[in-house]
């Protein structure tokens, strides 16, 4: 029980503590609400514990076995995030027909963020170093890890796509949207430079 609570502990604070999804998450309530971006927090809810269920069966020994591997996702996460934060920059403003620019991240998109998500690889690595010991029965141990890892993503995707609905009360003309969007885009790259160095 004692760890458990240790695990339940340690991936609250991952998952509320801000970073590129939480980020995305309050951009996307403050643009579009809560429910257009119901997929895009299903998404991170399923796709994070699948990342870090493929990490405790083995795939970060990969990375481990080919650094270089390592370098490369750090640079392809990198420019990938420039390009979603240019995409939330110019997002949620309205065009010429009165419709809001831009839309939520799918359930697909989101799931598949997490592989080039720096943050998500910490905290997976992080809690396989913590939390599998060596020569534990690992499946056990692993679906553990990856359950609780679920069990708080939810709650997590939840409270901050809320807090971008409540910021968006404010957002009450598109210059001020224009603003707040790239302020968040610029923390979101901003969020990438201490895994550069």
């Amino acid at each position: 029980m004692e760890h458990v609570l240790a695990i339940l502990g340690f991936a609250a604070v991952m998952a509320f503590t801000p970073g590129p999804n939480n980020t995305m998450l309050m951009i996307s309530g403050a643009n579009w609400g809560v429910v257009p971006s119901v997929p895009h927090m299903l998404g991170i809810t399923v796709g994070f514990p699948l990342m870090v269920f493929a990490v405790g069966m083995g795939l970060g020994g990969f990375f481990e076995t080919y650094p270089v591997l390592h370098e490369i996702l750090k640079y392809v996460s990198f420019a990938y995030l420039v390009y979603l934060a240019w995409k939330l920059a110019r997002a949620g403003r309205h065009d010429a027909d009165g419709r809001k620019q831009g839309r939520p991240m799918t359930f697909l998109s989101a799931a598949l963020f997490q592989w080039v998500n720096p943050k998500a690889w910490i905290m997976a690595v992080t809690a396989m170093a913590l939390f599998v010991p060596a020569g534990s029965a690992m499946l056990p141990a692993v679906l553990l890890l990856a359950a609780i890892f679920a069990l708080t993503s939810l709650p997590s995707a939840v409270t901050w796509c809320l807090f971008g609905t409540a910021i968006s009360r404010f957002l009450d003309s598109d210059r001020r949207v224009a603003i707040f969007n790239a302020a968040m885009a610029l923390l979101l790259v901003l969020s990438m430079v201490p895994t550069l160095f």
